[in-house]
């Protein structure tokens, strides 16, 4: 048996799913033709209270999409150090979009509205203009760290008095709705977009989705084009984002709770430190900087020698992630692999 905590995006379809997407009516996408993608986007804006949305390959596509439309060449996003646009989009603010980054240091990936008007620059000719706000909810690489509605209308006050656009990367946004208890359409009346992903807590194979009014989807919709993200008979694809976004949104307390029960274990042992606060599905720690202790690759081998997959997040810090395949009886057997484990 095979525990993957690598990440949530290893999830598979489920048999509920599966037979969602093999009934799906498709049609065409790029010429706005398939009815099953059309009833995601419908829904999904909706669901956020905005007036449409885009459904993309990826939450790499809608972020980057996002950032182009919002913004100009020279200008800047303000965002946290460790948000996902910074950290793993392969620079593509830069790439795509022409603009740089203003990189603030929050908590564990959480921003302050404070934060945001003392990131905005001067108007000089050698300055980027500070155009555009990103927070990623949660933040992956914050340890699943949760912005709830308080903080979020607070930015986007901040935002309104400096004149900045806020969007809002939902990687795993319900996974922080569920603990907050906060709505879509709530925080939807903060954001000037949203990006929602399908494929990790969710538990669809693939996509995200793009949330916005009409004009910036419609704009959207053409640079999707020229990065090469319009899809034909997507709808097979979008029938598991319908399929998950109807039945696999409450389940994620289930991961929250296997995520704390593994957060729990590792503050009982002697090798770990420094366990971010578990607040959704991700647990991050640092191994204990002492003699003999191993690094990540080592550590990573031994987990791997006793069925359990985890990423590497720094020289000394390892990540696990829960998801809808991972049963409580694997997180009991991961347990008993890391209280066996002997640096």
């Amino acid at each position: 048996m095979t525990i993957n905590l690598l990440s949530d995006t290893v999830t598979k379809p489920t048999p509920g799913m599966l037979k969602a997407m093999w009934a799906a009516e498709v049609g065409d996408d790029v010429f706005r033709e398939d009815p099953t993608v059309n009833a995601l986007e419908a829904k999904c804006a909706a669901l956020f209270g905005h007036e449409a949305a885009l459904f993309c390959p990826s939450g790499t596509m809608t972020n980057q999409i996002a950032l182009k439309v919002h913004t100009r060449p020279l200008d800047e996003v303000i965002c946290d150090e460790m948000s996902h646009i910074y950290q793993y989009e392969v620079g593509g603010y830069a790439f795509h979009s022409g603009i740089s980054v203003n990189l603030l240091h929050g908590e564990n990936g959480i921003i302050t509205p404070e934060m945001v008007e003392a990131a905005v620059k001067p108007r000089y000719d050698w300055l980027p203009k500070s155009t555009l706000v990103v927070i990623e909810n949660t933040c992956n690489k914050g340890g699943g760290s949760v912005y709830n509605l308080e903080r979020i209308r607070a930015i986007r006050a901040a935002c309104r008095k400096q004149g900045l656009a806020l969007h809002l990367d939902g990687a795993r946004l319900f996974n922080a709705l569920v603990e907050t208890g906060d709505t879509p359409a709530a925080i939807g009346a903060e954001v000037d977009s949203i990006s929602i992903c399908l494929s990790k807590g969710l538990g669809a194979p693939v996509g995200s989705v793009l949330v916005g009014n009409q004009a910036f989807i419609s704009e959207a919709r053409r640079v999707r084009k020229v990065m090469g993200g319009g899809m034909r008979q997507a709808g097979y694809l979008a029938a598991a984002g319908i399929y998950a976004l109807d039945n696999h949104v409450e389940r994620l307390r289930e991961d929250h709770e296997h995520a704390r029960q593994l957060a729990a274990t590792l503050a009982a042992l002697p090798y770990a430190t420094n366990i971010r606060p578990v607040q959704t599905n991700i647990v991050i720690f640092d191994l204990m900087p002492a003699a003999g202790t191993p690094g990540t690759s080592s550590f990573l081998e031994y987990l791997a020698k006793n069925g359990v997959k985890a990423s590497a997040f720094g020289p000394q810090t390892i990540r696990f992630v829960t998801h809808l395949d991972v049963t409580k009886e694997m997180i009991e057997r991961a347990e008993d692999v890391l209280r066996a484990f002997n640096p």
